[in-house]
């Protein structure tokens, strides 16, 4: 999508009363986090935040009991109507679409530390809520990530409460459809990705079919803006010899930083000091490679810096 003008941050208007804005901003993280895993992307996140603050700065404050409800209502109900103009576009996206990904060793996200957290903002479960509608979307988030009450989901969205009930086991189940996602240890990954890298770098076929899963899938998304494989690849022997000849695209300066990207153990690539790529690796139970996501597109990589 089109980069809107950002406006000035809400510590900065001097229209609004101080501590207007100071309870609008203890609560911005939260709602950028929440917006971005409605849309799985950190621009129109930002953009969705950005009405929030414009709202919550014209709104009676006298008439709102509850900031976080009030605040939490009207960003998820933005987000699920922008959702529809948002699905549109992705639907003549050039090539496989992905998340655009976000460092989180810094808690950009939120806190992580459970695993249904860090689940809900990893590239594969974002990738996946694309099959659910706007409001199984909505009432997912709010129930997985967030650990709402169905009460108060309901309230919300303006539902009962048997109806996100019902909402949150169908989007549970079409979002768990496929093959299913192992938590490996975090020396683990980045073991297997060191070894990934070394075997990916000197164009080691056999090295890298070794880490791979007989089923694995690699996708990467370029937009139509880079080279990138338009359809998944699929299956180790072919994986291997399609990664190890990434490095023929790789220049000079070319280097690659461990980083945390959504919760997991990811890769940032750098050339001429600038982020041009990402990578992310989900492990099967044996701890094998079992899928390899990478980001080039240059409009979902403004989050990530050198």
């Amino acid at each position: 999508m089109e980069q809107s003008t950002p406006l000035p941050p809400p510590e900065d208007d001097p229209a609004a009363p101080a501590a207007d804005v100071t309870a609008f901003m203890e609560h911005r993280p939260r709602l950028f986090s929440l917006a971005y895993r409605m849309f799985g992307a950190a621009s129109e996140a930002e953009d969705v935040v950005q009405e929030v603050y414009l709202r919550w700065a014209l709104a009676d404050h006298a008439e709102i009991a509850n900031i976080e409800a009030w605040l939490t209502t009207v960003t998820v109900n933005l987000c699920r109507t922008q959702l529809v103009s948002a699905r549109a576009r992705r639907e003549t996206y050039v090539g496989q679409w992905l998340p655009e990904p976000v460092p989180t060793g810094g808690g950009a996200l939120g806190p992580l530390g459970t695993v249904e957290e860090r689940e809900s903002v990893s590239l594969a479960v974002l990738t996946a809520m694309e099959r659910l509608s706007p409001i199984e979307r909505a009432v997912f988030v709010l129930r997985e990530a967030f650990g709402y009450s169905h009460a108060e989901i309901a309230e919300m969205l303006d539902l009962t409460v048997a109806n996100t009930q019902q909402i949150f086991h169908r989007a549970g189940q079409r979002v768990r459809t496929g093959k299913q996602r192992f938590v490996v240890s975090a020396e683990h990954a980045r073991t297997m990705i060191e070894k990934f890298l070394q075997a990916a770098s000197t164009g080691d076929v056999d090295g890298l079919r070794e880490l791979l899963a007989d089923d694995v899938v690699s996708v990467a998304d370029g937009g139509g803006r880079v080279v990138a494989a338009k359809i998944p690849v699929v299956g180790g022997d072919v994986v291997a010899r399609y990664l190890s000849k990434l490095r023929r695209f790789l220049g000079p300066t070319a280097r690659f930083e461990f980083a945390e990207i959504n919760g997991d153990v990811g890769l940032i690539l750098i050339q001429d000091e600038i982020a041009t790529g990402v990578l992310v690796f989900d492990f099967d139970e044996a701890g094998s490679i079992a899928a390899v996501r990478t980001v080039v597109n240059p409009i979902k990589l403004g989050a990530v810096t050198v």
